[in-house]
């Protein structure tokens, strides 16, 4: 089942979501959750779903963090990095610096004609947002890809039941040495700093850190494929809706984990206190009670803002803004720079907790 919900996982999912929306899955040792109605109330009662385990994958990689942690000390980790992510502040501190940023990627190969947009664009521009945003300037674009890479396969590993290496732990310890060296400059560390511990800090922001080059790679590349193999919403007018509708379709990050803090019923399932429940946003974002023809690309749902690709709850993500800013600069660059373009290549997703394809080949009419 690990192989399917790593691949393929939709007829699986719908299935699941039709006849055991709460399946106990043997390969996960735990619960999945893929009906939209009971993903949300997992995700909104922290009190009975929490994230705060020792098992939680995360946080057995880089140390208890806002992702990792419930009520009082969730609040008191958030609450420092939180007024950085709020819409104004985001579009006056990142719309200029996005724009140029795509602008300098998109020159270094518009010429070409051809080009794989997730390592050429999707994955350089994540990276160069998140390491200005945590003052690593130091730190150049490979070294950081390399970070993060180790990090989330690690993640991964955990989540998959598989024994981790130790490249994950040697990427933290790089990590943890650049930021911190970066407290002391403008960052988004810097004010944290002033309230958390220094290892704590310094959790939370390798949690920005994967999770802003992770999902917001994830999600642009995922975009394109969509917007590509559908052109006829190949429109700049329509991208606020396509991203929301590629969201809904295909979250980069597939899944939530929780675990139950007492004995509970959810959709006609018993669990048992301690028993990890997984939430898949991947099948929540396809129930069609939800959204009818729940399969096909439509930007021009109705209830678009419905999708669960940030989850929901205490825990909805709080880079979601900056996120779409990116991914809205990203594809308007590419539709106004490279006429014609079109994929090269097939391109589909995979990934068990984090879905992605693997490349995005595209080509187009060089100027």
């Amino acid at each position: 089942m690990i192989e399917q919900l790593t691949s393929d996982p939709y007829a699986l999912l719908a299935r699941l979501r039709a006849t055991e929306p709460v399946a106990w899955v043997p390969s996960l040792n735990g619960w999945l959750v893929t009906r939209h109605d009971l993903a949300l109330q997992v995700m909104r009662d922290a009190a009975t779903f929490t994230v705060d385990d020792p098992r939680f994958s995360t946080a057995r990689v880089v140390g208890p963090s806002m992702l990792s942690l419930d009520a009082a000390e969730h609040t008191r980790h958030r609450t420092p990095f939180a007024r950085h992510f709020r819409p104004r502040e985001i579009s006056d501190r990142f719309d200029g610096f996005v724009r140029a940023e795509c602008a300098r990627l998109v020159d270094g190969f518009a010429a070409a004609g051809r080009a794989e947009l997730r390592r050429a664009l999707a994955g350089p521009l994540s990276v160069a947002v998140v390491a200005d945003a945590l003052g690593l300037d130091d730190a150049d674009t490979a070294r950081v890809l390399a970070w993060y890479d180790a990090i989330v396969s690690t993640v991964d590993d955990i989540s998959a039941g598989r024994e981790p290496g130790p490249r994950g732990a040697e990427a933290f310890g790089e990590l943890r040495s650049h930021i911190e060296g970066s407290v002391g400059r403008r960052s988004l560390v810097t004010e944290a700093a002033s309230v958390l511990d220094l290892p704590e800090v310094v959790s939370n922001a390798a949690v920005l850190m994967f999770g802003g080059i992770e999902t917001t790679e994830g999600m642009i590349a995922n975009l394109l494929v969509h917007l590509l193999r559908n052109p006829e919403h190949l429109d700049r007018a329509l991208v606020p809706e396509a991203i929301e509708e590629s969201l809904r379709l295909e979250p980069a990050a597939a899944v939530v984990d929780r675990y139950a803090t007492r004995d509970v019923a959810l959709g006609g399932a018993s669990i048992a206190r301690g028993d990890l429940v997984t939430v898949s946003l991947t099948a929540a974002n396809r129930d069609p009670a939800v959204f009818p023809e729940p399969h096909v690309f439509d930007p021009h749902r109705p209830n678009l803002r419905k999708q669960l690709a940030f989850a929901h709850g205490p825990h909805f993500c709080l880079g979601a803004d900056l996120a779409r800013l990116e991914a809205r600069i990203a594809v308007e660059t590419v539709l106004d720079r490279l006429p014609g373009i079109a994929l090269a290549e097939p391109a589909t997703a995979s990934g068990l907790v984090f879905r992605k394809p693997a490349a995005v080949h595209v080509r187009w009419l060089p100027s």
